[in-house]
């Protein structure tokens, strides 16, 4: 048996980088998934390659910084299989390379509307769901950005301290009621995001392999498999919790 067999996963950004690894893991271990992104094409190609692999999955485009697309997103999770089980909120742009001072109001509008409103928006809707089932595991995404400052990317960072704080609160209100609710951070992972970054910090991709004592950067798949164990049984006792996957960042 599979470790998600009979279980519904929403992965939201779940058409490219950690999301969509993500989406096909939660697939290969059994579970039903439905991939919300604003881009169609990718999220399309997702859920075929979870059909060609033999899974079950459906795709709803979404913007999660709209109150009404969320709430019909978990709608369609809830009409098409029956359930919510698990939830990656993992929606997130980077916003401008920039000092605070340079940064734009329409930057900072933007940053926040996805990266905290969309993470807020999207327990508001998945919660009561997982409430009326008795149970369910939400995973937020966060970044090393979401625990240290970060020049440059002073509005992302924020972002993702407040992705942090919703999350330790979520968990404090709904953990005695059988919803489990963490977050992941990673540092620099192998994504499309990650090399506008360095390009608007004047560097190549492989430069930031230096911010990483482990010598690389990270794989998308290493953090897919940090979200599944967080939602998984064997992290039954984890709750409220900022899994740090960094190669070594933030011990320095």
């Amino acid at each position: 048996m599979k470790e998600f067999d009979g279980k519904v996963a929403l992965v939201t950004g779940g058409g490219s980088g950690i999301g969509r690894a993500t989406a096909l893991a939660f697939a290969r271990e059994g579970a039903k998934v439905v991939v919300a992104d604003r881009n169609v094409q990718r999220g399309e190609e997702i859920v075929l390659m979870i059909r060609d692999a033999g899974g079950t999955g459906g795709f709803r485009r979404t913007d999660v910084s709209v109150a009404a697309e969320i709430e019909a997103l978990v709608d369609y999770t809830m009409k098409t299989y029956g359930r919510l089980d698990l939830a990656f909120n993992n929606a997130g742009i980077e916003g401008d390379v920039k000092t605070l001072v340079d940064q734009t109001e329409a930057n900072f509008d933007a940053v926040m509307n996805i990266n905290v409103k969309g993470v807020w928006l999207s327990m508001k809707y998945e919660i009561p769901r997982m409430l009326e089932q008795g149970g369910g595991a939400i995973v937020n995404s966060s970044s090393v950005a979401g625990v240290v400052g970060f020049p440059g990317i002073g509005i992302y960072a924020a972002s993702k301290h407040a992705v942090v704080g919703l999350t330790k609160t979520a968990a404090l209100e709904y953990s005695a009621q059988g919803i489990r609710i963490n977050a992941v951070n990673p540092a620099a992972i192998d994504t499309e995001m990650i090399g506008r970054l360095a390009d608007g910090m004047n560097m190549k991709k492989d430069d930031l392999t230096t911010f990483h004592p482990i010598g690389r950067l990270g794989r998308v798949e290493e953090v897919a498999e940090a979200v599944l164990w967080l939602c998984s049984g064997k992290a039954s006792f984890v709750t409220g919790h900022s899994l740090i996957i960094d190669g070594g960042f933030t011990a320095r």
